[in-house]
């Protein structure tokens, strides 16, 4: 990331924890186009990214003093409270019925491996790539779909402790291969 804009975020979040609403501000201008983009690609969905963009920034602002910067990067701390709020969305819509991706064909959407993309998501596809099908699927369907590992254990007709292991070592070797 640029060493400029993660200063700026730093300094807008301290700002932000104390109250400051100029730097709230600053903050929405600078991180809420890359905090949308990860919204949508949890969500595939404008009108439900935008609403759980809104309530991230809502939990930013309340939450802005426990970020912790010795931890990691400003950015990355707020796409985490976008990425929990969207699977949390996700849940709540299979729970009511209204989700798409609540079949057992929702690992169909696995992206293919070939198709555009930009550099990091292209890595990490090529990342993905390299694992076997079922614990690229069983990855896919927790990082992307936000299910759980028993729901994935269901989707799939596997024992959860199988689903557990290939969601835990996949992610190692995910981390191994993007790492590299």
């Amino acid at each position: 990331m640029d060493r400029a804009l993660d200063d700026r975020l730093r300094r807008a979040l301290a700002a932000t924890a104390r109250g400051e609403r100029a730097a709230f501000a600053d903050l929405y201008r600078a991180a809420a186009p890359t905090l949308m983009a990860v919204a949508l690609r949890v969500l595939a969905r404008r009108d439900a990214a935008e609403d759980v963009l809104q309530e991230a920034f809502l939990a930013i602002w309340d939450k802005a003093g426990l970020y912790q910067p010795e931890r990691g990067a400003p950015l990355t701390w707020m796409a985490m409270v976008v990425r929990h709020r969207a699977i949390d969305r996700l849940r709540h819509e299979r729970r009511r019925g209204e989700d798409a991706y609540a079949s057992p064909d929702a690992a169909a959407d696995v992206p293919s491996l070939t198709a555009p993309a930009d550099g990091a998501t292209r890595d990490v596809l090529a990342c993905l790539g390299r694992l076997a099908p079922e614990p690229r699927q069983a990855i896919w369907l927790a990082v992307r779909h936000g299910f759980t590992h028993d729901e994935i254990a269901v989707r799939m007709d596997r024992p959860l402790g199988t689903v557990k292991s290939w969601i835990r070592r996949g992610m190692m070797e995910l981390k191994e291969c993007l790492d590299a």
